[in-house]
């Protein structure tokens, strides 16, 4: 866990409030454009992340708006980049880099670890580490290895990072500036495959960290998912309801902290539960859920809870991903394999 979210420093006067329709691409731009705007501390950088506006775009302008001083580029070195934010972090600034890919982060992972999750421990809180690490992640767009990997469960088992992945337009402009404010260090999940989804964002809007959301009501089972999963979850949700299942929906949004409250208050509802990740399964994020499930609704349960994730192998080449990846046919799949008594 990490330490508590106090002076979180969050302006939403700065940036006038409006609602749009905007991809999440789009509104994670605008996300950091209305923080750098806000907040003279804030600063952007990363591979390719300035003229050309990142891979996906995702900086797209904000050099040109804010000036190379607030978002540039840097060398081929993720260890670098992320050895230099930490430098910034403790001395005042609230950097915000960008790992190109999932994977490439991996050459940083020793520095994450050792520095940007201990530093605050190691001082007692003397010494905070604001910044946030921003991990495109997960498939979904015909990529080849080490570039579409799902490592949210190195961040996640790591002691003093706060990680989140977001599933809409909406979450993804909320929770990259409540990201940006917090004190602590934050691994910032974006799923490549929703880059493209679009949603109303309204800019008011804030988010608390450590929160996940009921983003469909049911009351047959519960779904739980997170990032690109929950599309997917609420897809699944539709067709099992046309096959007479209520199935409730829930986005976990933050995988550490963990909403240990809300998930269990659904899941302690329908009596029934399915964890839907794309990572392999083995001694995963989703491992970790379903075990708390487990411990927290065991007398509530009609049925063992299930797992629907990606194989334990290295990610599939693009031809082949759409079956290593969760897809509708396997969440129904799980769905009828729980006790149901009216078909007993």
């Amino acid at each position: 866990m990490t330490i508590a979210h106090d002076d979180i420093r969050l302006d939403t006067t700065a940036a006038e409030p409006a609602v749009e329709t905007l991809t999440m691409a789009a509104a994670l731009n605008r996300a950091l454009a209305d923080a750098i705007q806000a907040d003279p501390d804030v600063i952007v950088f990363g591979e390719d992340v300035g003229a050309l506006g990142g891979v996906f775009r995702i900086t797209d302008g904000l050099t040109a708006r804010f000036g190379e001083d607030r978002c540039f580029d840097t060398p081929l070195a993720e260890s670098g980049i992320i050895g230099t934010a930490v430098g910034m972090a403790m001395n005042g600034m609230r950097p915000v880099v960008e790992m190109q890919f999932d994977a490439f982060a991996l050459p940083a992972f020793e520095q994450v670890v050792s520095h940007v999750a201990k530093l605050g421990n190691r001082t007692r809180g003397g010494m905070r580490m604001p910044m946030v690490i921003r991990i495109p992640f997960g498939g979904g767009i015909g990529g080849v290895e080490h570039h579409c990997d799902s490592s949210e469960a190195y961040y996640a088992h790591t002691p003093g990072l706060t990680v989140v992945s977001p599933s809409t337009p909406q979450d993804a402009y909320s929770l990259l500036r409540a990201a940006i404010a917090s004190p602590d260090p934050v691994v910032f999940l974006e799923p490549k495959k929703l880059y493209w989804s679009k949603g109303e964002v309204d800019t008011s809007i804030t988010a608390e960290i450590g929160t996940a959301r009921i983003a469909r009501e049911g009351t047959d089972v519960t779904l739980i998912a997170y990032g690109a999963s929950v599309p997917l979850a609420l897809e699944a949700a539709e067709v099992a309801a046309s096959e007479g299942r209520s199935v409730q929906v829930v986005d976990v949004r933050s995988l550490s902290p963990f909403d240990d409250a809300t998930v269990t208050a659904a899941v302690k509802a329908t009596g029934r539960a399915v964890v839907i990740a794309e990572a392999p399964g083995y001694v995963s994020v989703a491992s970790e859920i379903q075990a708390r499930v487990f411990e927290r609704c065991f007398e509530y349960l009609e049925a063992p809870v299930r797992r629907v994730t990606g194989f334990d192998t290295p990610f599939a080449p693009p031809k082949l991903e759409h079956w290593y990846l969760p897809d509708v046919d396997r969440v129904l799949d799980a769905i009828d394999t729980l006790h149901w008594e009216d078909e007993s």
